[in-house]
């Protein structure tokens, strides 16, 4: 009966994770046709036909179907532009076909908190939509014309929409689900997320649409989910805290709650929100900056940082990186269905973690998660070093690699995203959900440029550094993250203050601490 209530919660859910689904769609889709776009590439912008990979990547048919125009005309000899190679130009614009969609994210993502008030949650949807279709259709039509510009130029937009929707999605599903249930629904995002990526891995092969033939139409395929949500949106209910809170407009968030919960009854919520809304009341609206400087902000966005940063830095990006090479010396004869292998394992631990997180708790998960990955990165890293001795080490490091995407997946992956909404009250949420976002996404950067200098600096022994890294989260997750299940938004911010209450004041000063709990934050 409590299920058949709130339907109305979930197919809300469902409409907004679809944005998370298009957002790891949009991650993975440009990985599986990388030989095939490049040597587009290769023919668009006029480098020779007999060099090998062009050869290699393309037969007569495809070639005459192509235009046959350069975009760029041969440099006369001793111009700025002769002393690049054709390999090093073809590696530049694919380097930026890549890189900017992570440098569209940075950048939108510290505008989703700030549009999401403007607008309201359901109108910001609809408008990051706009960057979505727009972002599709460059790289749609990308062998129709300069595909290195459209491609490079769709990406930069498909990642101001991803950055948008890594804040606003979170920030929505936090406000809407009801307190015992939200760990749950958070979740989904990440869930929806990687299934977008297996999706992209599988309809990225080379006899489905990751070829020569049909390469535009994967790229172009995230269209689909942009517009079906924008559809689905115009049926959903503005969150109700928004309504509440912020626009102060009880009767439309009663509305809006009856709607999400199917029933009357929603006295229960009305009362939370109500007690937020008098904790809200005497918050100012807080600035990215005031986060660090007013001392009740400063614990929860630290943590909220920590857990992001300990999500991208915990080395899962590597394990992928090492993954196909992996595969490949273990005699694995296609290993791009081992890598697609491991997606799917990605995708059912998330889907694991949905189900857990509301009866083992947050903090549990994260750290359980971090010290499997600690131990499964120790062990990617013996099977590399002594590959050489013992054969069936790659065995050691294969199921490493399963192991450790698993143990991603049930804490250190889905929880940062929504637990950053948990951490805060109505007024600095959607600054603190941007600057988590953000965060996110520089991490991301960042581990993308480095790692590869990384890996060849360090070699094998690279999984050393990262388990070190990842010891070094779990103690701060230990003895810094608070457990937010079943709490409301309020309990947990009284929680952020008892802690920084016995942090900066004695113990014995008993009468102080009482006149501290009155104060407001």
């Amino acid at each position: 009966m409590a299920q058949d209530k709130l339907t109305g919660t979930l197919v809300t859910v469902f409409t907004a994770v679809l944005s998370s689904f298009q957002f790891g769609y949009d991650i993975g889709v440009i990985n599986a046709p990388e030989e095939t776009i490049k040597s587009h590439y290769r023919h668009v912008l006029g480098v020779p036909l007999d060099d090998r990979k062009a050869i290699n990547s393309y037969t007569i048919n495809d070639t005459e179907a192509l235009s046959t125009t350069p975009v760029y005309p041969t440099s006369p000899p001793g111009s700025e532009q002769d002393t690049m190679t054709p390999d090093g130009l073809i590696t530049m614009f694919w380097s930026l076909s890549v890189s900017s969609f992570a440098v569209g994210g940075m950048i939108a993502s510290f505008f989703g908190g700030w549009l999401g008030d403007k607008l309201g949650r359901i109108k910001s949807l609809l408008v990051a939509n706009i960057f979505s279709l727009v972002g599709a259709l460059l790289m749609g039509c990308s062998k129709l014309g300069p595909s290195h510009i459209l491609i490079i130029a769709g990406r930069g937009i498909s990642g101001l929409y991803c950055g948008l929707i890594s804040g606003l999605v979170p920030m929505y599903i936090g406000e809407i689900a009801p307190t015992t249930l939200r760990g749950a629904l958070g979740a989904l995002h990440q869930l929806a997320l990687v299934t977008g990526i297996l999706i992209s891995q599988i309809v990225g092969l080379d006899s489905v649409l990751g070829n020569n033939h049909h390469w535009h139409i994967l790229l172009g395929l995230s269209a689909v989910p942009a517009l079906l949500q924008i559809l689905l949106l115009f049926f959903c209910p503005e969150s109700p805290r928004y309504l509440y809170i912020t626009l102060e407009e009880e009767v439309k968030a009663k509305k809006s709650l009856k709607r999400l919960r199917g029933s009357d009854d929603i006295s229960k919520d009305i009362n939370e929100m109500r007690k937020e809304k008098e904790e809200a009341s005497s918050e100012q609206k807080v600035s990215i900056i005031q986060l660090f400087t007013n001392s009740s902000c400063r614990q929860p966005i630290i943590v909220a940082l920590m857990l992001h940063m300990a999500q991208q830095f915990s080395g899962i990006n590597g394990i992928f990186y090492y993954s196909t090479n992996i595969f490949q010396k273990a005699g694995i004869r296609k290993p791009v269905y081992a890598t697609i292998g491991v997606g799917a394992i990605n995708t059912v631990f998330t889907a694991l973690s949905v189900f857990l997180v509301e009866k083992a708790g947050r903090r549990s998960l994260f750290l359980i998660g971090m010290v499997g990955m600690f131990f499964c990165n120790i062990f990617m890293s013996l099977g590399l070093v002594l590959l050489d001795k013992f054969t069936w080490m790659n065995y050691v490091s294969m199921v490493a690699i399963f192991l450790n995407v698993s143990f991603f997946e049930i804490g250190p992956g889905p929880i940062p995203w929504f637990i950053g909404a948990e951490l805060f009250s109505q007024g600095p949420r959607p600054a603190a959900l941007a600057l988590a976002a953000f965060s996110n996404w520089v991490c991301n950067f960042l581990v993308a440029l480095c790692f590869p200098y990384l890996a060849e600096f360090c070699g094998p022994y690279v999984f050393f550094l990262f388990s070190g890294v990842v010891l070094g989260f779990t103690l701060f997750t230990f003895f810094k993250v608070p457990e937010t299940k079943g709490k409301s938004f309020e309990e947990i911010a009284a929680e952020f203050r008892k802690k920084g209450r016995s942090a900066e004041r004695p113990k014995p000063a008993v009468e102080m601490e009482f006149l501290g709990a009155t104060e407001t934050a």
